[in-house]
C-alpha cells in the first residue's frame, strides 16, 4: 500500500505537468485557428477562423456591377460570413445612402424575427471609419443569436454575419470577427 501511495504522489506532478502542457497547447491551437483575410484588391481586412473559403456568386439584382464575393468560415457549429458586391455608380448616386444601408442592413428582418419572440440588443445606424453602416444583433430566449453588420463604402456594399450561442466564448468570437473588419478606402 505504501509503495502504491508513494508512486501515486510521485506521479501527480508528472500528470499535472502533462495536463497543463495539453491545456496550453490546446489554447494556442485555438488562437492559431484565426487568420487574417486580405483580398487581392486589399480594400478591406478582417479576422476569421481558418480555413476561410472564398467564392463568387453571380447575382441578378438590379444595379450590381459584378458578382458577389463571399468569404465563409466555421468555428465549432458557428458560421462566419463576409461578402461584398459592387453597385453601379449611378445606382448608388440616385439613392439616399443612409436609407439604402438601412434597407440592405435590416430589410425585412422583423418579419422573420418578430420582436415578440426575439430580442434586438442592437438595432442602429453605425459608421465605420466615416462610412455609413447598420448594426443588427438578434437573440432568442436561450441567448443564441446572430450579429449582422452592413457597410456601404463608395460603391461597394459589405455584409458581415456571424452566429453565436449562449456560451460567452462564442459571443466573444463573434464580436472579434465584426470588430476586426476594417476598410482601406478613406472618406
Amino acid at each position: 500500500m505504501r509503495v502504491w501511495c508513494r508512486r501515486m504522489v510521485v506521479g501527480l506532478p508528472v500528470v499535472a505537468g502533462v495536463v497543463l502542457a495539453w491545456l496550453a497547447l490546446s489554447s494556442m491551437a485555438f488562437a492559431q485557428e484565426w487568420s487574417q483575410v486580405l483580398p487581392p484588391d486589399a480594400r478591406f481586412k478582417a479576422e476569421m477562423p481558418a480555413p476561410v473559403d472564398r467564392n463568387a456568386v453571380d447575382e441578378k439584382e438590379p444595379g450590381l456591377a459584378g458578382p458577389r464575393t463571399v468569404y465563409q468560415a466555421v468555428l465549432g457549429r458557428h458560421n462566419f460570413d463576409l461578402d461584398h458586391v459592387e453597385y453601379l455608380a449611378d445606382h448608388i448616386g440616385r439613392q439616399d445612402r443612409k436609407a439604402l444601408v438601412l434597407d440592405l442592413g435590416r430589410g425585412v428582418v422583423e418579419k422573420q424575427f418578430p420582436k415578440a419572440r426575439f430580442k434586438y440588443p442592437r438595432d442602429e445606424a453605425v459608421s465605420l471609419q466615416g462610412w455609413e453602416g447598420y448594426a443588427l444583433d438578434i437573440e432568442d430566449e436561450k441567448g443564441d443569436g446572430v450579429m449582422m453588420r452592413t457597410y456601404l463604402v463608395k460603391n461597394r456594399l459589405y455584409r458581415l454575419l456571424v452566429t453565436y450561442d449562449a456560451d460567452p466564448a462564442t459571443k466573444v468570437a463573434a464580436t472579434r470577427f465584426v470588430e476586426s473588419f476594417k476598410v482601406a478606402d478613406e472618406r
